[in-house]
């Protein structure tokens, strides 16, 4: 096994090489003067299994370059099979045509993805579980909800409560942290009139007095979720919390989540934090890497990954 990253998350890649006691590949990634990426893998990786660690995240499209560069090079080293690690896949959000003459631009990613070398997928909590079918090689998509529940056990008294989906899009994600919290569930009711804004209509559930956690897969601008925890207190709920995978945090999005009623924000390292989101007052950043490395471990070994969530 060989694993080998980018620049988008170098701090993962650290933690995820040293969960597995394994030292990273030495590469030389840089530009040229005109800005275009180079890729020179130092060390022979002829007939080996190599994991590339890289998130599609901001800028979005100088880390897909690097990733796709860099899988280009893998497949002309002649490794034996090359598995692209994408904590977060980026353009994941465009996954159907929303109107006429629009891209599918997760499918084109897959796509590039795919003709660039990649032999396998592993990433984190798809924006949407279907886009697992715009691959013709096989993906393993991995959940962070049990890092969540475990965090949540630790932390928040759960006699009073209740796991709230921030749109009826996300009730199944919900409902996948309600069930080994045995907590009950809520839904935010929501309009969204225009891209990036949107409007809580109503909460279906009983959430008075109650200890409310939100979940969710991508924060970006923060708008959802702090309109939906400023309804939430107006209704009477005793706390707010939530739990997101991917920190995307664009804009004024830390200062917005800052100034909410949001006690706390836990986000994943699936996107390498920046010093605002450290410096944060009710921000958090939990690792995913111990589980990266388990999954990356059993791929590897050619052992279930599936088993992890049973």
């Amino acid at each position: 096994m060989k694993l080998l990253c980018g620049n988008s998350n170098r701090s993962l890649a650290t933690a995820i090489a040293s969960q597995l006691d394994v030292e990273m590949t030495a590469a030389n990634i840089r530009r040229f003067a005109d800005q275009e990426i180079f890729v020179e893998v130092l060390e022979n990786v002829r007939g080996e299994d190599v994991f590339v660690i890289q998130s599609t995240s901001y800028p979005a499209n100088d880390h897909m370059m690097e990733l796709l560069i860099v899988l280009d090079a893998l497949k002309r080293a002649s490794a034996r099979r090359v598995t692209a690690v994408t904590p977060y896949y980026g353009y994941a959000r465009q996954d159907r045509k929303v109107g006429p003459r629009t891209p599918i631009s997760a499918k084109l990613v897959a796509d590039l993805i795919t003709t660039a070398g990649a032999n396998r997928l592993l990433t984190v909590d798809l924006h949407a579980g279907q886009i697992q079918g715009f691959f013709n090689i096989p993906v393993d998509n991995l959940f962070a909800a049990p890092v969540f529940v475990k965090d949540i056990k630790e932390r928040l008294a759960l006699d009073r409560l209740v796991v709230v989906s921030p749109d009826v899009g996300g009730v199944v994600r919900a409902r996948a942290l309600a069930k080994p919290l045995e907590a009950d569930l809520a839904i935010i009711d929501k309009r969204r009139e225009r891209h990036g804004v949107s409007e809580v209509m109503n909460i279906i559930g009983d959430i008075k007095g109650r200890n409310c956690v939100m979940v969710d897969d991508i924060i970006d601008s923060g708008g959802t979720l702090c309109n939906a925890a400023r309804a939430m207190m107006d209704a009477g709920a005793e706390s707010v919390h939530a739990y997101c995978t991917h920190g995307v945090f664009s804009g004024q999005a830390v200062d917005r989540i800052g100034a909410s009623p949001i006690r706390e924000l836990v986000v994943t390292d699936s996107i390498a934090a920046t010093e605002a989101v450290h410096q944060a007052r009710n921000i958090r950043v939990l690792s995913i890497a111990p589980l990266l490395a388990e999954a990356i471990l059993r791929i590897s070994e050619e052992r279930s990954v599936s088993s992890l969530f049973t």
